[in-house]
């Protein structure tokens, strides 16, 4: 198998690790932030890791009522004016650690004094050690220049940080029933390759969550255009219906993350209005009425709490855009132009 598939089957094993490893790191950093005077959450991040920031905005959101933005790192890097920052705590989120902006986000503000911490899988990189507090990941190394299991790694490292943040024992249960959940999640999209025939021709489409889940549409995107070269734009769903909608036509494939929860009305909704103007569905779901409306299902797991969903949810995206690229030819672990460590100033 390539290494695209043996990384996308070995995040049951890559959570539990991290899990197991970090818990009590995480628990001391939690306590450091409930400690320090933090009203707001500032995320750097670029690529998969910017998809993974905007999770953690969510979350720390809507279970911490924490305001939560992405920073500007050109503002650092380019303009040489970083913003002036107080009660803050700055987490710099990538898998190499070694992009310079990231870095340089994360640098100055703990020289003005800021609690900061690095999500990397290199704990010897730049990025974790410019910050005060590390949550290493523990996925191994990864070939595949499209990064999946370090993705789920940096989710996971944000759900943990959240769960510590509530001390919450109903939370840290539901943390340790992840990784089944994921392996079943591999199980149930077993025969994606056989689906992806269809979409031997694609060449556009559109994927579309909201709340949590915007993020796993944002990353589903990204990972068709890597391996597959579809042109596939992200929405959230309120996004979509303010205008780009209008790009349905009979026939057009579309990706929507669908599971249960606060958001599930909404995208049930968005669904059926895309179906009456003839687009065909590609479904990621734990929800039957919404896997009704697809043209190929991608089902999930019962019983996955709503904040942590994005986890699971992202590997039928993963599965699709690599089966999609065998389908059309293309070697899912090599993508055309890309390397694996992009470093952006």
């Amino acid at each position: 198998m390539d290494n695209t598939w043996n990384e996308i089957h070995e995040q049951p094993e890559a959570l539990e690790r991290l899990l197991t490893a970090e818990w009590r790191n995480v628990q001391t950093i939690a306590a450091a932030i409930r400690s320090g005077g933090v009203r707001w959450v500032l995320f750097a991040a670029r690529g998969t890791s910017d998809h993974a920031a905007i999770y953690a905005q969510y979350l720390f959101g809507w279970c911490h009522h924490l305001p939560s933005a992405l920073a500007t790192p050109s503002l650092y890097t380019l303009y040489q004016a970083p913003p002036r920052l107080v009660d803050v705590l700055v987490i710099g989120v990538s898998q190499s650690g070694r992009s310079p902006d990231v870095v340089a986000v994360v640098d100055a503000a703990r020289q003005q004094g800021q609690l900061t911490l690095a999500i990397t899988n290199e704990t010897n990189s730049p990025l974790a050690k410019a910050a005060r507090f590390v949550i290493p990941l523990h996925a191994g190394p990864e070939h595949s220049v499209a990064a999946t299991k370090t993705y789920t790694a940096e989710l996971l490292a944000a759900a943990m940080l959240s769960a510590a943040l509530s001390a919450d024992p109903v939370r840290l249960e539901e943390l340790r029933a992840l990784p089944g959940q994921t392996a079943r999640t591999l199980e149930l999209n077993a025969s994606i390759i056989a689906q992806a025939e269809r979409y031997r021709y694609m060449t556009q489409t559109v994927a579309l969550g909201r709340g949590l889940t915007y993020s796993t549409a944002l990353e589903a995107g990204l990972k068709l255009k890597e391996m597959t070269y579809i042109s596939a734009n992200a929405y959230s769903t309120a996004d979509f219906m303010h205008g780009p909608i209008a790009i349905l036509e009979p026939g057009f494939p579309l990706l929507a993350v669908a599971p249960s929860g606060t958001t599930y009305p909404d995208l049930l909704a968005a669904l059926g209005e895309c179906r009456r103007r003839g687009a065909e569905p590609i479904v990621i779901s734990d929800m039957p009425q919404a896997l009704e409306l697809a043209q190929t299902q991608l089902p999930l797991p019962a019983g996955v709490p709503e904040w942590l969903t994005p986890i699971p949810a992202i590997i039928p995206a993963q599965l699709l855009a690599r089966s999609v690229a065998l389908v059309k030819g293309l070697n899912p672990d090599t993508p055309r132009g890309l390397h694996k460590i992009t470093e952006t100033r």
